[in-house]
């Protein structure tokens, strides 16, 4: 991974994390993303743990990024078109509070994009959008097991 000085990062959760990882992962300019927990009030949650719905984490992603390549509110975009953003606390078969839509906001600037992105995506839907904004708090990577899940296993989604 590319730790210079232009690295970024950018943290979703939008329903299961394999998928989302994969997404993000195809996009130019994103140098590395990691499965993980956040938005959560449990230190090093496993998986089982995040799945009872009790420890507050969602599945979401760690998106290492070089603003030069690709700008945060690019990402932003592409997070709208990965998922139904309309859906509280579900993605498709998946339900819990651990599958909600959130962006979690590592700055002032990030949250003024984010939230200026959601009310442009909310013209492009019929419903509601129930996305969470909020600053990201501890990012807890998932199991071993849980990274680059779909290319591990050959599995190209979509």
């Amino acid at each position: 991974m590319n730790d210079s000085m232009n690295t970024q990062v950018a943290t979703f959760a939008a329903g299961c994390f394999w998928g989302v990882e994969e997404e993000f992962r195809r996009t130019p300019g994103v140098l590395e993303v990691t499965s993980g927990y956040s938005g959560g009030n449990t230190a090093e949650p496993t998986y089982e743990q995040v799945c009872t719905g009790r420890t507050g984490h969602a599945e979401s992603v760690d998106v290492r990024f070089d603003p030069q390549r690709v700008t945060y509110a690019d990402l932003v975009e592409r997070f709208w078109t990965i998922h139904d953003p309309t859906t509280p606390n579900r993605q498709g078969p998946d339900v819990g509070t651990q599958y909600r839509s959130a962006i979690f906001t590592h700055s002032d600037e990030q949250t003024r994009v984010a939230r200026e992105s959601l009310a442009r995506a909310q013209t492009r839907f019929n419903r509601p959008i129930s996305t969470q904004i909020v600053a990201a708090t501890a990012f807890f990577p998932a199991e071993d097991y849980h990274q680059r899940y779909f290319e591990r296993r050959g599995i190209r989604s979509h």
